[in-house]
């Protein structure tokens, strides 16, 4: 891992949320309907993006070659963020996540469909979608740009953003802007640390939150 997707692990979705408000910048949380296949899935990592679309002349060869050029595309120590135009085939599944996982990619999130989705447990590949189901690309599908911006909800993700996905949800990092957040979302976490440890320790609640300016 590099430094800042190493301090950003040790983040979660929620403070990053708090800091990014406090900031004054845009709530740039992906819908909730995406979600980790399962709950114990964390994502952090800079973004390498993918926009594709349905194409229903592409052949099964021309479709799978597309998609394992993707594959071959996809950069080690960054987390795909997929923009399918699509809400009915799968664009992950059991192979792909194995040759991403063994590529050194650190996860995959894409607003639409996965299938094979024990496997890709089994595999402890952290993947996010809205749905599973078999269908998969072949002869329907074919990706259209690379590290260019996409949109997902209301939210804009650029080449080199950073994300950071867990339970609660998925938030996008602007890259400009990354290191400033992650170091004051780790100075909330130290003063969370501290209203924490009062509380246990029987203080009062509202003095706690004076006292440290966090809750």
């Amino acid at each position: 891992m590099t430094g800042l997707t190493e301090r950003l692990s040790r983040c979660y979705s929620g403070i990053i949320y708090d800091v990014m408000r406090d900031m004054g910048l845009p709530p740039a949380v992906l819908p909730r309907e995406i979600k980790a296949l399962e709950p114990g899935m964390r994502i952090a990592g800079p973004v390498f993006t993918l926009r594709g679309r349905p194409d229903k002349t592409i052949s099964a060869h021309d479709s799978l070659l597309q998609w394992t050029g993707f594959l071959s595309k996809a950069p080690a120590g960054h987390v795909v963020v997929c923009q399918p135009q699509d809400s009915v085939r799968a664009l992950m599944g059991e192979l792909s996540a194995e040759t991403l996982k063994n590529r050194g990619v650190l996860g995959y999130v894409v607003d639409g469909g996965c299938r094979d989705v024990s496997f890709i447990k089994d595999i402890g590949f952290p993947v996010c979608c809205s749905y599973t189901t078999p269908i998969d690309v072949v002869a329907s599908w074919c990706p259209e740009a690379y590290d260019e911006p996409i949109t997902i909800g209301n939210v804009v993700i650029r080449p080199g953003d950073y994300i950071i996905g867990d339970q609660d949800g998925i938030v996008i990092l602007p890259k400009d802007l990354t290191e400033e957040i992650i170091t004051r979302a780790e100075t909330a976490i130290g003063a969370e640390n501290k209203v924490r440890a009062a509380i246990l320790a029987g203080e009062d609640p509202q003095k706690a939150y004076i006292q440290f300016g966090k809750f």
